[in-house]
């Protein structure tokens, strides 16, 4: 039997009377994974109302206090690590070592997060005048909405519910609805390390029931964002219209330069992985290979020659290199865009959709590369899924015009042993992210994530930086002089 979850409302698993639910199905087989509720805007409206009325109590809780709670959820999510990575594979896909990476991603930032208890850091300056103190210090914002993709469905989550709760905020947590089951264990993490009623919420459902209310309730003030551009767009204008401050991480279309001297061996390792885990469905994913031409010729061939021994299956077996994509939506789209490159572009393998046998019961498509010229759709646009677009540099600067020449900008990834020449590469990639002898894909929690250009609005997750998008900064002058002093207007002579 299926089971059943309902939503997380100041502090209890509640089911609305005549709920209507839905469910989410494995994409490696179709099978039923959890049955939710399909949640209303009279929903979003009680959460907003849980989190509002225990939004004073969790402010005034001492951060290292707060911290203790993530720490116990930390440890929870370590208890539980072996069955999450497999309900992480089951529901999204993804091949069994990269769930249960996706797990541990989520444990090692809640750590983070919890440590961050015992700093939330302002800063204190000299003042321009006697006998007075300037400092800031930082205040949570209040409520926040968080909303998450599919493709980490535990890791975006504990990046955002981490850092909101640590800062003082209280939240009302929205997930995908295709990785519902993965959201409402992360809730459960929570619950059990003690979680106070209405500090965290969890609602289901479609974003066009949800969304109005969640996006446009004056009480919300802050919104995080993860997901598509479109729908990034739409959510950014919306808050706007309320005054209200969001963050935006949105999508990515990576390149990996090759240049001529780079170790090749070690570039093919980077860009099977990059490129072909997590079947192409992370932001970060290498989706543009850029080599230079006096190793294209043997590069591609080498790529193209382990490419056709690649395992892709059952992702639940250790040895398959790639599982299936994530949805019957994303097959459709990403045998769009195939279909699209073959027109434009020059096919060298894959760029079908798999059959017979355990394929048919799943959303399984060949991984797949094509040789283009930089300009064409699928060079340019976001295809989120297992479609390398391979393109001729003729030296660092043709490789770096094109590597730039999109509308995204969040990972980019050199392979040359030239120091000066990466150096000059950390400058010239226009990224949110660089790496040099390494994939576009293997962010740090300890680090700032995020983009420029498309991919997002300004704002950085994780590291330090993820308590900036969920405080408000106040700044404190303390004149302790006993006399009226008046700052940027000199005294009068005495």
């Amino acid at each position: 039997m299926t089971q059943e979850y309902g939503l997380f409302i100041d502090g209890k698993w509640v089911v609305p009377e005549g709920a209507k639910r839905f469910e989410t199905v494995s994409p490696i087989d179709r099978s039923p994974v959890g049955s939710f509720v399909a949640g209303t805007a009279k929903d979003a409206r009680a959460a907003i109302d849980a989190a509002e009325r225990a939004f004073p109590k969790w402010k005034e809780t001492p951060a290292p206090k707060r911290g203790d709670l993530l720490l116990r959820a930390a440890e929870i999510l370590k208890a539980r690590k072996s069955e999450l990575g497999r309900i992480v594979t089951l529901e999204m896909g993804k091949v069994i070592g990269e769930g249960l990476g996706d797990v541990q991603e989520s444990i090692d930032f809640v750590e983070y997060m919890a440590g961050e208890g015992r700093r939330l850091a302002g800063e204190t300056v000299p003042s321009e005048l006697r006998s007075k103190f300037c400092l800031t210090v930082r205040q949570p914002k209040g409520v926040v909405v968080c909303i998450t993709p599919w493709n980490f469905p535990t890791a975006i989550p504990n990046w955002k519910i981490a850092a909101g709760l640590i800062c003082g905020d209280t939240i009302v947590f929205k997930p995908a609805s295709n990785t519902a089951r993965c959201a409402a264990e992360v809730v459960r993490a929570y619950e059990a390390a003690g979680v106070p009623p209405g500090v965290l919420n969890f609602v289901t459902g479609s974003g066009s029931a949800l969304g109005p209310t969640l996006l446009t309730d004056k009480r919300v003030r802050a919104i995080s964002f993860t997901g598509g551009v479109d729908t990034g767009r739409e959510v950014y204008e919306e808050g706007a219209k309320g005054l209200k401050m969001v963050h935006l991480e949105l999508g990515g279309k990576n390149p990996m330069i090759v240049m001529e001297d780079a170790d090749l061996p070690l570039a093919l390792d980077g860009v099977l992985f990059a490129a072909f885990g997590t079947s192409g469905q992370r932001c970060t994913a290498t989706s543009r290979l850029i080599v230079h031409e006096k190793v294209y010729d043997q590069f591609l061939g080498m790529l193209v020659d382990r490419l056709k021994k690649f395992p892709v299956g059952d992702p639940l077996d250790p040895k398959t290199g790639m599982g299936p994509v994530a949805s019957a939506d994303q097959e459709k789209k990403i045998l769009e865009y195939i279909e699209i490159g073959k027109k434009e572009a020059t096919l060298r393998v894959g760029g079908k959709k798999l059959t017979g046998g355990a394929y048919d019961r799943g959303f399984f498509i060949e991984p797949t590369i094509f040789e283009t010229k930089h300009g064409t759709r699928i060079s340019k646009e976001e295809i989120f899924g297992p479609v390398l677009s391979v393109l001729k540099a003729k030296d660092y600067s043709e490789a770096v015009r094109i590597a730039n020449d999109v509308d995204y900008g969040l990972s980019s990834s050199i392979y040359t042993r030239d120091v000066n020449r990466a150096f000059h590469a950390i400058d010239d990639l226009e990224a949110g992210i660089t790496y040099v002898n390494a994939p576009t894909i293997g962010a740090e929690v300890q680090l700032p994530f995020g983009g420029v250009k498309s991919t997002g609005n300004g704002g950085r997750e994780a590291g330090s930086a993820a308590i900036e998008e969920f405080t408000e900064i106040k700044t404190v002058f303390v004149d302790f002089s006993a006399k009226l002093q008046k700052a940027q207007i000199e005294a009068a002579d005495p």
